[in-house]
């Protein structure tokens, strides 16, 4: 399905873009702390663009509802990646506690798509 290959794509360039503002534009700006949470969301978005990747390419092969695992990743992203970047520029810990629905959303993207996987083969 073109649409994870989009959203794919979208994140591979937001994650860099956020990887280099986060290394550049907030340095001295908040602390040693919240910049490694910063560069966690970065790494979980980037490694979770890669799977959209492999689901939009995988999507015609592979049978089942491989689009479920898709969303999953992108929900993730929002929530995991999305949560801490706010967290890291406004200290709330509100934001942090959502983090882990991110993480679980991630979870579920794995379990589907390894379902998926397994299935085709």
């Amino acid at each position: 399905m073109k649409v994870f290959l989009l959203l794919g794509v979208i994140n591979g360039f937001l994650a860099v873009a956020l990887g280099a503002f986060g290394a550049h534009g907030l340095e001295g700006r908040i602390s040693e702390k919240m910049i490694k949470t910063w560069e966690k969301a970065v790494n979980y978005q980037m490694f979770h663009t890669m799977a959209l990747l492999v689901v939009g390419l995988l999507f015609t092969k592979v049978t089942g509802n491989i689009a479920s695992a898709g969303w999953a990743f992108f929900i993730g992203i929002l929530l995991f990646s999305g949560s801490l970047y706010i967290y890291s520029v406004s200290s709330i810990k509100l934001f942090a506690m959502i983090t882990p629905f991110g993480g679980v959303a991630f979870l579920v993207g794995w379990v589907i798509l390894g379902y998926a996987v397994i299935r085709y083969i």
